[in-house]
């Protein structure tokens, strides 16, 4: 199908669809306020479009089917958990963090924990999004190399062009409005894919028919621990990423930025039992097949050669969506946090930012060429444990509990924290998840030092 002209017709225009609303009219960056924040004007639905163009990406489509196909509805928990993770960022951090009229999650912690809290937050976060990055392209290139049966290096090439492009457009102007589009065609396809594998099927009950309740359509079908454990680092996820959080900071006001917040838990869930359907009827009727191809080969086989092109296009602009919305997040984290102190004259200009941004992709890039048999799911969850490790405890104790924090113990825990994931990492450490070990070091550290400020003010 790949080769089809009627397929790559369909394909390549969806794509320049998306690229056309990055780069035209009311959604180009004119200056720095507009690229990085969007002048902080954007509504619910721009700063809910700006959330799930960059949370929904490959895992909640390709890779919730995959899992689906493998272990059942137990798959929901991805996008169930990043629902979830939506509401907790709407009930309880999304007021005072747009209230603080800040421009990264770093500058917040720094009033609380000080300048070298900040730059030490800003290395390390960026960091864990930057390696994120080389996950994303690993994706793109690998649904590249499938279509149109290209090298992993040539497909990771166009991958990062692409990624690029979609970035540097209008930055989180365009985010919120191209967000939502990609959101349009996601929901269109898993909507027409959800449906399509019910009449295959010949309904709900026939579909389930072959498979017992339990593990299949258990949400603990691979284990109550794993199962809690994919929502937690889905909440760390959300609150310890600059890009999330920095929809947040574009809002217009406090209540645009909550229900921008509440908006994306209401419409991300619906997307992982509509896989759930393409991976339960795979299975079904191709046991043998390679589990991460199930949702293409079930496109593939049932979807129209034009419907297809647009589908494969959709689901590409998903992982492209979220390797620009990590990309942003790192160049605004390291100048507004790092380079502007050095590089004040330039940092103010609109060249300067999109060049720091084209520089972040690069060399997210250069890693890539040299890690091109790499497992993504290694890489991701490197990024998790240095971003969880270095803010989300330090963000959250800043919220709740302001008048009682130890600047000292934010400091150590903002250093030591992302150390334990790097040296749990290299060590190789089994029993444990690296993220679970730096979480444990910052909150260790933080409840310390609260309770030696309790205790010193008697």
């Amino acid at each position: 199908m790949g080769k089809d002209p009627l397929f790559i017709a369909a394909f390549c225009a969806t794509l320049a669809g998306i690229l056309f609303f990055a780069w035209g009219g009311k959604s180009k960056a004119r200056d720095n306020a507009d690229f990085s924040l969007g002048g902080r004007r954007a509504g619910s639905w721009s700063v809910a479009g700006a959330i799930t163009g960059t949370l929904v990406g490959g895992a909640s489509t390709v890779g919730t089917a995959q899992l689906a196909f493998l272990y059942g509805l137990s798959a929901w928990w991805f996008t169930l958990g990043a629902g979830l993770a939506c509401l907790f960022l709407g009930i309880f951090l999304a007021v005072p963090l747009r209230n603080s009229n800040v421009e990264t999650i770093p500058q917040f912690i720094s009033r609380y924990y000080g300048e070298r809290a900040r730059v030490a937050a800003s290395l390390f976060s960026a960091l864990g999004m930057f390696i994120q990055i080389v996950a994303q392209l690993l994706a793109c290139g690998a649904l590249l190399a499938v279509l149109f049966d290209l090298s992993l290096l040539w497909s990771a090439s166009i991958s990062a062009l692409l990624v690029i492009f979609f970035t540097l457009g209008g930055g989180m102007k365009s985010a919120g409005s191209t967000g939502l589009i990609k959101m349009f065609l996601i929901y269109l396809t898993m909507v027409a894919a959800g449906i399509l594998a019910l009449q295959q099927a010949g309904g709900l009950s026939r579909l389930a028919e072959p498979f017992p309740d339990f593990p299949w359509f258990s949400l603990f079908g691979y284990g109550v621990q794993e199962g809690i454990s994919d929502l937690l680092s889905m909440i760390v996820g959300v609150v310890s990423t600059q890009t999330y959080l920095q929809a947040i900071f574009s809002a217009s006001g406090q209540k645009t930025a909550r229900s921008g917040a509440f908006v994306s838990a209401l419409i991300i869930p619906p997307l992982g039992l509509l896989g759930v359907l393409v991976g339960l009827y795979m299975r079904q009727t191709s046991p043998d097949l390679n589990s991460a191809l199930t949702l293409p080969t079930f496109i593939s086989q049932n979807f129209p050669t034009l419907f297809a092109g647009i589908a494969f296009a959709a689901l590409l602009i998903a992982a492209v969506g979220t390797a620009s919305g990590l990309a942003l997040g790192v160049s605004t984290t390291l100048k507004v946090d790092v380079l502007q102190r050095w590089f004040s004259r330039w940092s103010e200009s609109l060249a300067f930012f999109r060049t720091l941004t084209t520089v972040v992709v690069a060399g997210a890039f250069v890693l890539l060429l040299f890690n091109l048999g790499s497992a993504i799911m290694d890489w991701s969850f490197l990024s998790m444990g240095l971003r969880g490790a270095t803010i989300c405890f330090p963000l959250l104790f800043a919220v709740f509990f302001r008048q009682g924090i130890s600047r000292r113990a934010g400091v150590l825990s903002i250093f030591l924290a992302p150390a334990t994931v790097v040296v749990a990492g290299v060590l190789q450490v089994q029993f444990i998840s690296p993220l679970y070990l730096g979480l444990g070091t910052s909150f260790l550290l933080l409840l310390g030092g609260f309770v030696q400020q309790r205790f010193s003010r008697h």
